[in-house]
């Protein structure tokens, strides 16, 4: 990064990623999220449910879920990050609801910042059904940390 160019803060970066098309998003292209919205300690995340998220039983497995959770959450504290602030989750606390079929239910996942310290923050987030229905909801606690570049 040169001297005059400028380090975006969480916020700026996230609102930029929404921009992208979903599959640059990361985790969040393979399983096609995508960015509904952005705003400072708060995100919202969706995704429709398909056959490959199948458990054994045949419903979505948990870890869609708590990989929902851990982004929205995590992605809710980076939106309070200023220029040059990294994060990283600490502990992930996820709780199941109800069982999800596969076939194409829309997952929305909202994640809210509860405490945004300077080195530590929490975070909580619900995902629901496109219904309205509780599916699950969790807690995270997150490292700040100063970002490093590659």
């Amino acid at each position: 990064m040169s001297p005059t160019t400028e380090v975006p803060s969480g916020l700026e970066l996230l609102r930029a990623a929404a921009r992208l098309p979903a599959a640059e998003h990361g985790i969040g292209g393979l399983l096609g999220m995508r960015i509904d919205e952005v705003n400072e300690g708060e995100v919202t995340f969706s995704l429709d449910t398909r056959t490959d998220f199948a458990n054994p039983l045949g419903s979505v497995h948990g870890g869609i879920c708590a990989t929902l959770l851990d982004s929205v959450m995590g992605c809710a504290v980076h939106t309070t990050l200023g220029p040059g602030i990294g994060y990283g989750t600490l502990e992930l606390k996820v709780n199941y609801v109800r069982t999800v079929p596969t076939d194409g239910v829309r997952l929305t996942a909202t994640g809210r910042v509860i405490h945004a310290g300077r080195q530590v923050a929490t975070a909580e987030g619900r995902v629901e059904d496109e219904r309205g229905r509780l599916v699950a909801h969790g807690t995270t606690t997150c490292l700040i940390y100063p970002a490093t570049t590659p």
